[in-house]
Parts: C-alpha cells; sequence; structure tokens
C-alpha cells in the first residue's frame, strides 16, 4: 500500500498504542507460569506481538482471548515437552521473539527450529551460536530455518546453571532470552555481559516482567545474579503505553504540530522514555534542575557549521543513542525540522542490523525529502531547517519505522509525500495511519 500525505499540521490528542517490548515480556513470563491462568490486558494485536503468541502456543501454552485487548493464558509450569518432533516456530520479522524464544525452547522441548521473514535471520545471532556452542548445543542455520537442539533424549537438560558470558553491544535481547529461562535450572547462575552492556533499560523491562510473576534477579557487581529453582506464578498485568511509538508524536508535536500525547508512565522502566531529554537537547532547552540525561551530551558550538550572516543562531547536539536506538527515526525528524540544529546521532552501528539499515535508510528518506543528512558508519550529522521541500515518494523499505518518520516528516514539508510500502506499520504500530488521520493527517491510500 501507498499513502499519499498532504503536508498539513496535526492536531489533537493521542494515547499511543501498548508497548510492544512489555507485551512480550509478560506473555513470555506468563507462559512459562504453572498453577493457573494469568491474565494480560491491554495487548494490540502487532505483528510481532502476534509472532510471539504463536510460538508460545506451539511450545504447548494456551492462549486464549478474553475480551478486547486481552487474553488468558495457561502456562507451561515446570512440563518439559520433549516427547514428539521438535516444535518449528515462525518468528515473522520480530527479532525479540527469536531472540527472547530460543533458550525458552532450549529448557521447555530441549531442541526446536525457527524461521522468518524478511531480513530476520541475517540479523546477528553470533553471541548465541557462540555461547551455545561451547556447552555443546547444536546450531544449524541453513536456507532461512535455524535449528537448536541440546541433545533430546540424552536424559539431560539443554541447558545448566552456572556462568553465562556473552557481550552486551550487540543486543540486549540475548540477555533477557536466558533471564527469562536461567532461573528455571536447578542451581544458580550469573550472567556478565563481557563489554559495556547497551539498552540496559530493556533488561531492567524483562527483570520487572519477571519479578511480576515471581521470579527475582539482582544486579551485582560481576553481572546479573539469578538465583535457581524459583517458578513463574500466575498474575494479572496491563501493559504500559509504548514510549518508542509515542517518540514520533512528540517529534510532531517538537516540530510545529498541536500535539498532545497522554496515557504515559514517565515513572515507566522502558528506556525510551529518555525521548523527553532528546527533545529538550534538540530544542536546546536546559534539563529540569540542571540535571543530565541518562543518555546525552552536547557537542559544543564548536562542531556546528558556522551560520550565514543573516540565518539563526545555530547550536550543535550530540546523542549517544546505543542505550535508545529504536528513537533514531523520530529524532532524526525532529532533528532535520529543527531550526539551527544541528544534530549528531553518535554510537548507532547497531541500526544497520535493524527491519533495515537504518543508518541508510534514515538518510535515504529524509534526502529524499530535502533534507541535510550526513551518513557515517556509526553516526548521522543532521542540519535543521524550518521545513523540507517534500513533493517526493519515500520508500519505506518494509521498516515501520522509517514509515513513520516520513509521516511525521511530510506534516512539515511544502509539498506531498508519497510513504511506498506504508502497511509496514502493522508490525508494530497497526492503527498508526488511522491515529494520524484522527489527528488531521490528510492521507490518500493506493493499494500497489
Amino acid at each position: 500500500m501507498n499513502v499519499t500525505i498532504t503536508p498539513t499540521l496535526l492536531k489533537g490528542t493521542i494515547t499511543p498504542p501498548p508497548s510492544k517490548s512489555q507485551a512480550h515480556r509478560v506473555l513470555i513470563a506468563a507462559a512459562l507460569a504453572g498453577g493457573g491462568t494469568s491474565v494480560i490486558r491491554n495487548l494490540a494485536p502487532s505483528q510481532d506481538i502476534l509472532a510471539t503468541r504463536r510460538c508460545l502456543t506451539a511450545l504447548g501454552a494456551q492462549i486464549d482471548e478474553a475480551g478486547p485487548g486481552a487474553v488468558r493464558v495457561r502456562g507451561l509450569g515446570g512440563a518439559i515437552a520433549e516427547a514428539g518432533p521438535a516444535p518449528v516456530l515462525d518468528c515473522g520479522e520480530s527479532g525479540s521473539t527469536l531472540r527472547f524464544l530460543i533458550p525458552v525452547a532450549l529448557l521447555v522441548n530441549g531442541a526446536a527450529s525457527f524461521t522468518g521473514h524478511g531480513r530476520l535471520m541475517e540479523r546477528p545471532m553470533k553471541p548465541y551460536e557462540d555461547l551455545f556452542r561451547e556447552r555443546g548445543i547444536a546450531w544449524r542455520l541453513e536456507d532461512g530455518v535455524l535449528t537448536v537442539d541440546g541433545g533430546r533424549g540424552r536424559g539431560r537438560p539443554a541447558l545448566e546453571p552456572g556462568e553465562y558470558r556473552l557481550p552486551g553491544n550487540v543486543s540486549s535481547q540475548f540477555f533477557s532470552g536466558l533471564l527469562f529461562t536461567l532461573p528455571l535450572l536447578k542451581g544458580d547462575s550469573l550472567l556478565v555481559s563481557t563489554t559495556p552492556l547497551e539498552s540496559v533499560g530493556y533488561v531492567n523491562m524483562t527483570r520487572q516482567a519477571m519479578e511480576a510473576f515471581g521470579v527475582e534477579t539482582r544486579w551485582t557487581k560481576e553481572g546479573i545474579f539469578i538465583p535457581g529453582n524459583q517458578t513463574y506464578r500466575p498474575a494479572e498485568r496491563t501493559v504500559e503505553a509504548d514510549w518508542s511509538q509515542a517518540a514520533f508524536w512528540y517529534a510532531a508535536a517538537g516540530t510545529g504540530s498541536d500535539v498532545a500525547v497522554t496515557g504515559m508512565d514517565e515513572g515507566s522502566v522502558q528506556g525510551d522514555r529518555v525521548i523527553l531529554d532528546w527533545g529538550r537537547m534538540i530544542r536546546d532547552e536546559p534539563m529540569p534542575g540542571g540535571a543530565k540525561g541518562l543518555i546525552w551530551g552536547r557537542a559544543g558550538s564548536g562542531s556546528a557549521a558556522p551560520p550565514p550572516q543573516d540565518g539563526p543562531r545555530r547550536y550543535a547536539v550530540s546523542i549517544d543513542v546505543s542505550h535508545a536506538p529504536d528513537l533514531v527515526p523520530p529524532a532524526a525528524a525532529w532533528g532535520a525540522l529543527t531550526p539551527g540544529c544541528d544534530l549528531y546521532l553518535k554510537n548507532a552501528a547497531r541500526l544497520r542490523m535493524k527491519e533495515s539499515d537504518r543508518l541508510s535508510t534514515v538518510t535515504e528518506a529524509l534526502t529524499a525529502l530535502g533534507a541535510e543528512v550526513i551518513e557515517e558508519p556509526d553516526r548521522l550529522i543532521i542540519r535543521g531547517r524550518e521545513t523540507l521541500p517534500g513533493g517526493a515518494t519515500v520508500d519505506s523499505r518494509n521498516d515501520h519505522r522509517i514509515a513513520m518518520m516520513a509521516a511525521i516528516a511530510a506534516a512539515r514539508c511544502e509539498r506531498p509525500v508519497t510513504v511506498a510500502g506504508a502497511e509496514c506499520v502493522a508490525k508494530s504500530y497497526p492503527n498508526f495511519w488511522e491515529d494520524y488521520e484522527k489527528l488531521g493527517g490528510r492521507i490518500v491510500r493506493r493499494e500497489g
């Protein structure tokens, strides 16, 4: 589907959809629980969440509808279902589903095969591959199918307690996958990052979900200590609104639209709440109380290009995006439409292995709209201006965040913008285009 946007400022109040990141985690914790039924509320039917539900069902959990946006989950408890063939789990395009459920499948079934679509099986998996092969777990990726086998039928568990060491600069999802499973083993474990751990907020989100279902972990100076012999207990949880999706509407508000974002928990452990601090930086505003945000740092005016004689004062802002990489598309649109701002989004190399190479696709999309963007190996440099020319087609490259970024930027363009492949927003925000229209966005949908 192609969507053509006639530029107009947006206006109204919006509550973003439920957090995809939190929904994955509470569904998995509920699926591992025993002794009753859990209820999860405020779920959105995004493609990624449907993938996790599908895979958990294939592993033996029972998930039934319990009203609009709610499900009942009867979990696996301590059951180890090694009889019969190993399951085949279709993860769609969800990297979270794949990385979270590899250790879970090894624990529950001893072996499993995983399939996916798009770029999923091209995304980095080496931390798991190295770790599991060291432990005698077979790992084979052929023709887009990943098979892991911990020795079904050999009378021993695929995973054993102990120290697990892996790099923390590839994806925090590897840590979360192990966190879900290690507490169920017969002894204590220690999860150690061999490099500085990026996206710590996502790891804490996993720990928070586990705690809600009765499982404890704790940080130590060595890593995360995980007591063994624990069990997940059924619970009722309501999924929070999603800060990573809210970021697009904050970017719209920051670039001139009269949009108010409601329903957000500013005390959430979601790391992407840092978009509020990023916005203050992009606007060149002081932080509340003079404090620095979790992830920030100014480049200093010496890093900015000299202003024209009659132009606005220019200033430079440098943001380390390593802990919140999903915020790069909305931040890039925000920076591109902030006059006087030279925005540096640094430590961003991990974005090259998302649904698209996001450093390239952000650059391609914003450049098509007339923005000034420089792409470097691990950062983007964006020179802000009042409006963008538009009058172009942006190829979303089947990346939901690129499509949404283009839509937010299009509101401040001078000529219409077409977003090709606009249906890809269903991966994380199925109602994005409907919400865009509710805020006064003028769009025309065409199949193509």
